[in-house]
């Protein structure tokens, strides 16, 4: 005789309702965040070869940062911030924009126009690979800026803060493999020439170090005033419009001495014009307001962590695209990012779990007690 199957318990429309809902949360929480950064730092990397090409051919990083940052925020920012401010305000019950917030804003301006100058100073010097190499400074910097602001939390006890130490670790210790060593290369058939045009002369890799070293220290602080901002004034196309406006202003005033001669700041459609249009709607616009959103949602130490993607992204693009050979230790460097990635990703999501547990055992618990205290009202 043939066993007759238990029919299967239909869901109630609470449980289908729930279980719509942990998936949404999911995917905006895990997979919408991690697509997104790891797509600007594929889009950062390319907008910086193609910044190294035009300073090659002449044009002014000063001149550069003032008028992508300037686009950014006159033709793009400025009419979305207008759309959506009073739909911000409606949705999140935005608190009004004072001179206390806007001041923050200022200083968020400041950093990251002197980290914008150091970086492309130091790509001037260098090359896009070795801004991608050192911008490996930034996850230890922020995790510790992080905890001394108590922007997270560390607890050797806790298995979550021990994955994202050692993830940490892991991706900072990849990286610099990537960098330092080589090994055996790895031959590929590649019919695509070097262009000549990006290579820098080694005497001036150290003066391009120097200078790409200050702006990652400059860009944790950044993560961690744009993460304070966020708490106060949680509307990132604002905010990322105003930070874009102070840009351009300070670099104004930097680019009136450091480059007094007129003829410098004429742009002519050339690859110079290319630069800037890309840099200022995939960089200044899209980018700010990514990293400002992630910021909000995930943390600076989440945003910090993808920086040791970009020299594997680097790489890549430097094998695909450019020609360049391949080497064992860039295969080796990238394998133990990868492993550091996943190792912080992992700590991430389980102290976040964590979290949402004890939210519900709190609501479980209040549920509890609540009939108790009507009954002993009535």
């Amino acid at each position: 005789m043939q066993r007759k199957e238990k029919p299967k318990k239909k869901k109630t429309g609470k449980e289908e309702l729930k279980m719509a809902a942990e998936r949404e949360y999911y995917c905006h929480k895990q997979v919408v965040p991690l697509v997104a950064m790891v797509s600007m730092e594929c889009t950062n990397v390319g907008l910086n070869t193609l910044f190294k090409a035009a300073t090659v051919k002449g044009m002014s990083h000063h001149v550069f940062i003032v008028y992508s940052y300037a686009l950014a925020a006159a033709l793009l920012l400025l009419p979305s911030t207008f759309f959506f401010i009073n739909r911000s305000n409606s949705r999140l019950d935005l608190p009004p924009l004072k001179f206390s917030i806007l001041s923050k804003i200022f200083l968020l301006g400041l950093i990251g126009c002197t980290s914008q100058i150091m970086g492309y100073t130091g790509i001037n010097y260098s090359s896009p690979t070795l801004a991608s190499a050192i911008s490996n400074l930034v996850p230890a910097f922020t995790f510790i800026l992080a905890i001394l602001f108590r922007m997270e939390k560390l607890a050797f006890r806790s298995s979550s803060s021990r994955a994202k130490v050692l993830g940490t670790v892991l991706s900072i210790s990849g990286a610099f493999v990537v960098t330092l060593y080589n090994g055996p290369r790895i031959k590929l058939r590649n019919t695509i020439p070097i262009p000549q045009h990006l290579h820098t002369a080694q005497s001036n890799w150290k003066l391009g170090g120097l200078f790409l070293t200050a702006e990652y220290i400059l860009v944790p602080m950044w993560y961690i005033v744009q993460a304070q901002i966020m708490k106060e004034y949680p509307a990132e196309i604002t905010v990322v419009f105003f930070y874009n406006l102070f840009v351009s202003i300070l670099a104004a005033f930097a680019g009136i001495f450091m480059e007094p001669d007129l003829s410098r700041w004429k742009i002519r459609p050339n690859m110079a014009l290319a630069s800037i249009v890309c840099s200022g709607i995939f960089g200044s616009f899209l980018n700010n307001t990514i990293h400002t959103w992630a910021l909000r949602l995930k943390g600076p130490v989440y945003v910090a962590m993808f920086k040791p993607l970009s020299i594997v992204i680097a790489v890549a693009m430097g094998v695909i695209i450019l020609g360049d050979a391949l080497y064992l230790g860039s295969i080796l460097g990238a394998t133990v990012i990868a492993l550091g990635f996943y190792t912080v990703m992992w700590g991430k999501t389980k102290e976040e779990m964590e979290e949402c547990d004890d939210i519900s055992f709190l609501e479980t618990s209040a549920n509890h007690k609540l009939p108790l205290l009507q009954n002993y009202n009535a």
